[in-house]
């Protein structure tokens, strides 16, 4: 009898931790709905000279969505920290639902482009706020293969991304796809209803009673205290502590890496049907090859990890960059649609984990009480790929040489995986007990 309020409690925490991720997982999967569904109806734009778009202005409002995506990742620790998780992740909902409005009603460029841009600010403000939410609410010693599986809803996401656009572009129209990326604002009211609020804010906060009675109620455990709030001048001694010896080249190393795995993944994201339609395949199986892309990326979140935990994960982002190299370059030959099929599939496997074998590297490779700062300077410093590589995509194309694309977003792959190598090899010190390797977004 004595074990039956335990198994009570232990249901009770898992029913929670089931509909935190669930929800959470819904909120991430109408993210990347919104984030890929500009490159699915990119082809049809451009064919059909919507707004007058050519290839470089294209490539412009590419660069757009992620450079708000910067703003909104650099802006969302300090904003949750102000009105909390729960909101901010339902702000993040109505904003980018809001914003697909916009686009969706757009009469011309510099309208679309606030709009994509608005999008971004939500979509780089929501993932890291869902990470920490899963990381709360996750079982006891499953926080790893959590956030794994949210992680799966950014792919799904862009696999949805191509059915809206094959269903909705030929018979509706392309403004139809982006009325399809409002309908998440209907989805704000049952995450703000159902979601509790994030553990770890409310520990934050002091408010440590609500949060002892909320973990208790769910047997969840309750995030420690951290024993004082860090200051501007604490932020910005951990920042110089990555610039001490020979911590410099280390930390320029995975800065580089960084960036170039990002390029290399908003790239291809951006471009791909674009770039499948120049090599002569029909819109349809260009939109296709996102589909397969899309699952290869969540067969790679699910695999990384435990490829990571038995090799290392220094030694499996530098393979999976080479990997991912080697299969974005062959996208530029063109082959029977079934082989291409597969290539395009095991570039999303690769790829899409590459970048999140960086992160799991520079944590393990840092100090417990930098390891944050690290991690995070890595993650900003890559996005501003993701700005770049939209960017350089619709560059290649408006000079015509479009076949360069996929040669070009190779190339940035090879140097991720020589900068990664690099500072792999350069590392003299071995992992610090306890350092945590569990997926992080690579978006």
């Amino acid at each position: 009898m004595s074990s039956s309020p335990s198994r009570s409690l232990s249901a009770r925490g898992s029913r929670l931790a089931l509909l935190v991720v669930g929800l959470c997982w819904l909120a991430v999967l109408f993210d990347g709905l919104d984030m890929f569904i500009y490159g699915s109806v990119l082809p049809h734009l451009l064919e059909t000279k919507t707004f007058g778009l050519t290839p470089d202005t294209a490539g412009d409002l590419g660069s757009y969505a992620t450079f708000g995506m910067l703003v909104g990742a650099l802006t969302a620790g300090t904003v949750a920290d102000r009105i909390g998780r729960k909101k901010l992740m339902v702000g993040c909902v109505v904003l980018f639902s809001l914003a697909s409005g916009v686009c969706a009603t757009a009469g011309g460029v510099e309208v679309f482009g606030l709009g994509r841009t608005l999008a971004g600010v939500g979509l780089g403000g929501l993932l890291p706020t869902a990470i920490s939410m899963v990381s709360d609410y996750a079982p006891r010693g499953r926080g790893a293969i959590v956030i794994g599986l949210l992680m799966t809803a950014h792919h799904a996401g862009g696999i949805l991304s191509a059915y809206v656009a094959k269903w909705l572009i030929d018979p509706v129209g392309w403004r139809a796809a982006f009325w399809v990326c409002v309908l998440p604002l209907l989805f704000a009211p049952v995450l703000a209803k159902l979601l509790p609020e994030s553990l770890s804010f409310l520990v934050a906060r002091g408010r440590i009673e609500e949060a002892r009675e909320l973990a208790a109620r769910h047997d969840v455990e309750l995030p420690a205290a951290k024993s004082g709030k860090q200051g501007a001048a604490d932020r910005w001694n951990a920042l110089r502590d990555l610039f001490r010896g020979g911590e410099r080249t280390q930390t320029l190393l995975y800065w580089l890496a960084s960036f170039g795995g990002l390029l290399l993944v908003y790239g291809v994201a951006t471009w791909l049907p674009t770039l499948m339609r120049a090599e002569g395949y029909a819109l349809g199986s260009a939109l296709s090859f996102v589909v397969v892309f899309n699952l290869g990326g969540i067969v790679g979140m699910l695999v990384a990890g435990r490829a990571a935990d038995r090799f290392g994960a220094p030694r499996i982002s530098a393979v999976w960059f080479a990997l991912t190299a080697a299969g974005v370059f062959l996208l530029s030959v063109h082959m029977p649609t079934s082989v291409t099929m597969i290539v395009v599939f095991l570039t999303g496997v690769f790829l899409n984990s590459a970048q999140t074998m960086i992160y799991a590297t520079v944590s393990i490779r840092s100090h417990a009480d930098n390891r944050a700062t690290a991690v995070g300077w890595t993650s900003g410093m890559g996005r501003f790929g993701a700005v770049f590589g939209p960017w350089l995509g619709g560059q290649l194309l408006a000079a015509n040489h479009g076949d360069w694309g996929f040669t070009a977003f190779a190339i940035a792959g090879l140097s991720s995986m020589v900068f990664i190598g690099i500072a792999a090899l350069r590392s003299s010190e071995q992992a610090p007990q306890g350092a945590d390797q569990e997926l992080v977004g690579a978006h």
